[in-house]
């Protein structure tokens, strides 16, 4: 239980600390390279924005009114409380001497399920490859050239600032003993498919089986990866950056310090507070710029290559959620490489 709530602790701290450093890495480069310098908006430019449901709603809804719709819908959020509860009852029950065998069988059977969810998961890992490739194709298919030649200057800059970010990982990663090597070996097969996919929630799996096999305890990574992949977006956070940079250029009136620090407190806030949305990335753009005064018809500009950036930032959430719990277990004193090795030779 202690632990637990350590953790609970580091992770939160973390996130919010990545989340504002991707932001103000977003920022920083989009002053630099000034995306959007030379494009004008025209009058018929529309787009339909999701419905933000609001930080309040947000909380609300990490306690679920129905355990099976959790799961149905599915509501992260909502899974991972569903899972703290009952894991805290099972902890005390195999803590009593009443209930202990009772609820050693009940941990046992829990464990099989997951061995053989693994299992399930190696033989699919196999033909991951052939699904990326064909979900690339056909988004390149459906977007065409015409998006990036237009917008290219915004992708280029966005897929610099996610540079800058891994350089930032890296550093965090060497100076708390992390292998960076075998953290490259091992987040490739999941960052490769959230890149493909566009969504965090639907790599988790992947991601699981990564963190596994980097040899981080399951107590850390069970809490961790889940959470990260419904609040941690980094991301997300340098999309919103280098949308609002270019938003700006685009309407002739560049960010200056005090926007650009409403830009870096708002997007925090809603890269975390926006969890389990459809269409999350344009919902966070729209909230930040109604927030910061941006003219919400630049959002139409943006959906034309929303597939392009969503999935370099999708790619960047999931290695941000990697590279916080190998911290985090770095920091827990309970990170072992070795049982990396011991468990690819297993498999």
């Amino acid at each position: 239980m202690g632990s637990m709530g350590r953790v609970g602790r580091k992770l939160l701290g973390f996130y919010v600390l990545t989340s504002a450093l991707a932001i103000t890495v977003g920022l920083v480069v989009a002053s630099v390279l000034t995306p959007g310098s030379g494009l004008e908006l025209t009058s018929s430019e529309t787009v339909n924005v999701p419905n933000n449901p609001g930080f309040v709603q947000v909380l609300l809804n990490i306690v679920p009114t129905n355990i099976v719709g959790a799961f149905a819908e599915p509501n992260l959020l909502g899974i991972i409380f569903t899972a703290v509860v009952f894991g805290i009852a099972l902890l005390k029950l195999r803590e009593s001497r009443a209930q202990g065998q009772a609820a050693e069988r009940v941990y046992a059977v829990v464990s099989g399920l997951n061995e053989v969810t693994m299992k399930v998961m190696a033989g699919v890992i196999q033909y991951v490859p052939i699904g990326v490739f064909a979900i690339v194709a056909s988004t390149a298919g459906k977007q065409g050239i015409n998006p990036i030649l237009a917008l290219g200057d915004m992708v280029m800059v966005l897929y610099i600032a996610l540079a800058v970010q891994l350089l930032v990982y890296g550093v965090l990663m060497r100076l708390n003993g992390v292998s960076l090597a075998e953290f490259v070996r091992e987040a490739r097969v999941p960052v490769a498919t959230a890149f493909a996919t566009q969504s965090s929630s639907g790599t988790l799996p992947l991601t699981l089986n990564a963190a596994r096999r980097l040899g981080v305890p399951r107590s850390i990574y069970g809490f961790s990866l889940p959470l990260g992949a419904t609040i941690n977006m980094d991301g997300v956070g340098i999309r919103i950056a280098i949308s609002a940079a270019f938003a700006a250029n685009v309407v002739g009136v560049p960010l200056d310090l005090i926007t650009m620090l409403e830009i870096a407190l708002i997007g925090t806030l809603a890269s975390i507070g926006t969890a389990g949305v459809p269409g999350a990335g344009i919902v966070m753009i729209a909230t930040v710029f109604a927030q910061v005064g941006l003219p919400i018809e630049t959002v139409a500009l943006l959906v034309s290559i929303d597939a392009l950036v969503g999935m370099g930032a999708t790619a960047m959430n999931v290695t941000g959620d990697l590279v916080g719990t190998s911290v985090i277990a770095r920091s827990e004193e309970k990170y072992q490489p070795e049982e990396g090795a011991l468990a690819r030779e297993s498999a």
